[in-house]
């Protein structure tokens, strides 16, 4: 290949391309909307993403796919899939063949991880975790510039672990999708800080941003939801603290635009760290939302 490195994040309502240089530049990017619950049409829209972008720059490239959900390493078909058209599809070995090279997949958040651990504020660090905090709760972990899959390729799937010491502002336990209650995403996503805030106020469809701007202007309902919040993040992120110690979090996903994260999370996570000091930094993205594509383009560093 030319060192031209194309990324594709294939999203629930939309498909972007991304191809960078050699030195992680980016020289051009495309979207298209994701055709709703059509598996081929979904291929043939990857496929002229890729021909589209190959054909503005001239120059043919590697090609990294970031996709809502995993690759089963029993089967190579997808599970865990948000799209639901691609559970059961062999899309690894279907993307091969259209586009006549290998391909390369991995999930959406452990692209968001890999991009901040290459060139964003994960940079350097040994072991990067990649938060997504957003309509659901997922992670990713970097070791050493490489995506940890693990042995059930489900390295980094924190949100369907249970919420660490459960206290009386966090029952009864949520019940979530995947069958189990007090998950990790029923406590952290958009939707349950939405839900809680409605639980102890009131107040109906507030959405994160609103009460993050009527906690700031001195809401007291608001800014006692955000402490539960940051109070529950604290306590889950320590769990990851004491197993992986990674020298920087980075969040992601809608809620990671809340800035007083940054500024609370060290005294939330700190007494639950199993050490006299809290080295670990937790850090916004640098590229924003468009990390998961960019880490797609890394897969083939």
């Amino acid at each position: 290949m030319s060192g031209l490195r194309i990324g594709v994040d294939l999203g629930g309502t939309k498909i972007e391309a991304i191809a960078l240089d050699t030195d992680g530049r980016e020289l051009l990017r495309r979207r298209v909307a994701t055709p709703q619950g059509d598996y081929p049409g979904t291929l043939r829209a990857v496929a002229a993403l890729v021909a589209a972008v190959e054909n503005d720059i001239g120059r043919r490239g590697t090609v990294g796919v970031g996709i809502p959900g995993e690759e089963s390493l029993a089967s190579g078909l997808i599970k865990n899939a948000n799209s639901t058209c691609l559970i059961g599809q062999p899309l690894r070995s279907d993307l091969d063949a259209l586009l006549r090279r290998e391909v390369r997949l991995a999930n959406d958040a452990n692209c968001f991880a890999l991009s901040e651990a290459c060139d964003g504020a994960g940079r350097d660090a040994e072991v990067v975790f990649g938060v997504i905090l957003g309509t659901g709760v997922g992670g990713g972990i970097v070791v050493r510039g490489h995506v940890l899959t693990g042995a059930n390729a489900i390295a980094g799937e924190w949100g369907h672990n249970p919420l660490q010491l459960p206290g009386a502002d966090d029952l009864p336990l949520p019940a979530c999708y995947c069958g189990r209650s007090g998950c990790i995403e029923t406590y952290l996503s958009g939707p349950a800080l939405t839900r809680d805030h409605a639980l102890s106020s009131g107040e109906e469809d507030l959405s994160p941003a609103a009460i993050d701007a009527r906690a700031a202007a001195g809401d007291p309902a608001c800014e006692a939801t955000l402490r539960r919040y940051e109070d529950r993040l604290g306590r889950a992120l320590a769990g990851i603290i004491n197993i992986l110690d990674p020298q920087v979090i980075v969040l992601g996903g809608g809620l990671s635009n809340l800035g007083r994260l940054y500024r609370n999370l060290p005294a939330c996570c700190g007494p639950h760290v199993f050490s006299d000091v809290f080295c670990t930094q937790i850090l916004p993205p640098v590229h924003g939302d468009s990390s998961g594509v960019r880490g797609a383009a890394w897969l083939w560093d």
